[in-house]
């Protein structure tokens, strides 16, 4: 795939989501990492349920860290590996406290110094709370770059290193949540909905259904 289609697919993207952004429901930075160590194997709905009892209980660090790890799990119980993501959750409040003021850290290697915390949710914090222009690769993402042929890789790493090199720059801070929402809601795992894609033409996908483009909102909408 070359540069011009590159730059056409998120051309057309940024068309069709004009406001990309994470489903995820926060105020803070601190909210949002609370949110994205919670969503490891869970949906942003259930996550996003969980969170309206537990933010207006204990929204900063020093709040969730008095709840203690057995305060935190009945408002986080509906979610999967509750257990483990409260000892995390706990253990990731001490260390901003000690270490941070309380804050959370604007630097990838004092996000990826907390439990649970990986290059993909440093990515994700970087990019949503602090404005850099990373790019998180979770398997919605992994599966557009490759099914589309955008940034194709074998491994996780190797596609967020070419979809950050191959971005056009103007589209860089949006890349992580427009391709997320195009993967979750159009080009789905089972059955891509390539009837309903806006860039159907410029897929490289062989399999893919249709080759004409779904329109695009009118700009003046």
């Amino acid at each position: 795939m070359n540069a011009d289609k590159r730059a056409a697919i998120y051309a057309r993207l940024a068309q069709a989501i004009p406001a990309p952004t994470t489903e995820l429901e926060y105020q803070s930075p601190f909210e949002l990492l609370t949110a994205v160590l919670l969503s490891a194997q869970a949906t942003d709905v259930g996550v996003n349920k969980a969170t309206r009892k537990l933010f207006p209980v204990a929204n900063t660090p020093a709040a969730m860290l008095a709840l203690g790890i057995e305060g935190l799990e009945p408002y986080i119980k509906t979610i999967g590996l509750y257990r483990s993501k409260a000892r995390h959750l706990i253990e990731t409040c001490r260390l901003l406290l000690e270490r941070h003021g309380g804050e959370v850290p604007a630097e990838r290697a004092a996000l990826e110094a907390l439990p649970g915390v990986g290059r993909k949710t440093a990515n994700v914090i970087l990019n949503t709370a602090f404005g850099h222009p990373t790019i998180a690769v979770d398997t919605h993402i992994f599966r557009v770059a490759n099914r589309t042929r955008l940034a194709p890789g074998e491994t996780v790493r190797e596609v967020e290193d070419r979809l950050v090199k191959w971005t056009p720059k103007a589209y860089r801070m949006d890349a992580h949540h427009l391709l997320i929402l195009h993967g979750r809601y159009v080009c789905k795992a089972r059955k891509p909905l390539c009837e309903a894609c806006v860039i159907a033409d410029l897929c490289e996908y062989p399999a893919r259904t249709n080759q004409m483009p779904a329109p695009l909102p009118d700009a003046a909408d």
